[in-house]
């Protein structure tokens, strides 16, 4: 991916860049994996706003996407690399030798044209094989991680992450995830071999309100501008400070730096280091 300035004939459109798209080696989807994807608006299923600030955005097809690598030692061909609309990585169409497609998340350097496979077993350590996680040396960095086995990839699926394999210890492997965290993980969950595709994404502006809109997220307002019965920061003549020990969020529970992790949560085990702030 390259990324391209747009010239400032706007002042949304000065600062602003876009992705030029020269992966892509396919612009349609694959019809049998795309599906109609529901807009929620941020609600539950009693119509409560749980997720604020969402809404509206342009109509997006769901890519219906492979992450348990589960069609084992059935060599697969690269069709195409596709943009998907719902996430930052690029995505892969498989051709199987059986016929059956499927789309898997694109690492970086996978072209069309590329075999790949997926094993149980020790494979070639090569870009997009995928395999149990004890068999990947140390060093190597891979992405679509299984926390359990068979449940498929949870860790490291957006634009550019990667994980690394630092060592094995018993029925565990060490792992550095993308946030910096070291963590075990069982010895037989699949990943693949990789960095995530478009890497950089990350240093894209978007650059307008407008364009925010048409990616599904609406206006964000602070709490100072607003008044006291809406937010607990609200209120007062001119610009105030918060005026409380600490800041806090519209319900009133601590905000900025307070830890939200469960105490008693089962993998706290498997966690060696926490990550850096």
């Amino acid at each position: 991916m390259a990324i391209k300035r747009a010239k400032p004939t706007t002042p949304g459109r000065r600062g602003a860049s876009f992705d030029d798209f020269s992966d892509l080696t396919k612009t349609k989807g694959e019809k049998s994996l795309m599906v109609i994807r529901k807009e929620n608006s941020g609600r539950n299923n009693q119509g409560k706003i749980t997720v604020r600030h969402r809404g509206g955005g342009a109509k997006k097809y769901l890519r219906i996407v492979d992450y348990k690598r589960d069609k084992f030692d059935i060599p697969a061909k690269v069709a195409s690399i596709e943009y998907d609309p719902n996430r930052g990585a690029r995505i892969a169409l498989l051709q199987y030798k059986d016929g059956e497609k499927r789309y898997m998340v694109a690492p970086t350097e996978l072209k069309a044209g590329d075999e790949v496979l997926s094993s149980k077993k020790l494979i070639e350590i090569k870009t997009g094989n995928a395999m149990p996680i004890e068999h990947i040396p140390a060093g190597m960095p891979v992405y679509n991680v299984e926390l359990e086995p068979g449940f498929g990839g949870v860790v490291a699926r957006g634009a550019g992450n990667a994980v690394f394999v630092m060592g094995i210890e018993g029925k565990f492997v060490q792992v550095k995830m993308p946030s910096g965290e070291i963590r075990l993980v069982k010895r037989d969950c699949l990943c693949t071999v990789g960095q995530v595709s478009n890497p950089e994404r990350v240093n894209l502006k978007i650059g307008s309100a407008g364009r925010m809109r048409h990616l599904g997220w609406r206006p964000t307002v602070r709490g100072t501008a607003m008044n006291p019965v809406d937010h607990p920061h609200g209120g007062g003549e001119g610009k105030q400070p918060i005026g409380l020990k600490h800041p806090k969020t519209p319900w009133g529970k601590p905000a900025l730096g307070v830890k939200t992790r469960k105490p008693n949560r089962k993998s706290n085990k498997l966690i060696i280091q926490r990550r850096k702030k």
